[in-house]
Parts: C-alpha cells; structure tokens; sequence
C-alpha cells in the first residue's frame, strides 16, 4: 500500500471510528416509560403506595434502599444486596436483574433497549 493510500485508509478509518462513538442515552421520556412500565412491569408491580403485588410496590423506588418495603417477603438475595435504587443502579438492574442481585427470585430477563430503560426510569422517578 502506498503513503498516500495508507493516509487515506487512516483517514477514513478514523472518521469511521468516530462516527461509530455511542454516546449515553439521552432518553429520559417519562410518558413513554409509564407505556414501558405498564407493558413490561405492571403484571408484577404496582406503582401506587403500599399496593405489593407479586413484586414490591415500586412506588418511591427511585433512592430506596433494596429489600425496604413493609410487608413485602424479599429474597435472600435482594435482602443480602445492600443497594440504594439509584438511577445508575437502576438502568444496570433493569437491563440484567439477576446480574447485578444475584439470587433474585424475579424473573425478569431486563429490558435491553437502553432507550426504554431510560424512559421507564424517568418514570419511575416520578413515583414520589
């Protein structure tokens, strides 16, 4: 390969490289995130006060200690866990709960779409 061809290749492949960076997700659609939550969480959680279903209410989640909800039977691992559901905690929970509470009892694969775990945290945030 010649100089100037070796440049070009370079070039080009540095250009590529930089139009591939994925930048954070910068969804944070709290509408959206209630159609998430109502179509991927609702069968399981509640979002109103105190109403525990066959999951925690999720209400307040945002900020809460793991395993803290009053009358709701957690699983040793959520228990052993020792987590505040923040945001950041959250999009990790979301995407692969048993990854990072090993030993859950939900079963819940996650929702890989970065897009929709953003959303559905907005809206999760807004249960206060």
């Amino acid at each position: 390969m010649s100089n100037t061809h070796f440049q070009t290749w370079l070039a080009a492949a540095a250009f590529g490289a930089a139009i591939t960076v994925s930048l954070p997700v910068q969804a944070k659609d709290a509408v959206a995130g209630q159609a998430v939550f109502k179509s991927q969480c609702s069968i399981c959680h509640s979002p109103s006060v105190g109403k525990n279903v066959v999951g925690p209410s999720l209400f307040g989640v945002v900020g809460r200690h793991t395993a803290s909800v009053a009358g709701f039977h957690y699983s040793a691992g959520n228990q052993a866990a020792d987590l505040t559901w923040s945001e950041a905690t959250l999009e990790k929970y979301i995407d692969s709960p048993k990854a990072i509470v090993p030993g859950t009892t939900m079963s819940f694969a996650g929702i890989k779409d970065a897009e929709k775990r953003a959303d559905l945290i907005a809206y999760l945030s807004t249960l206060k």
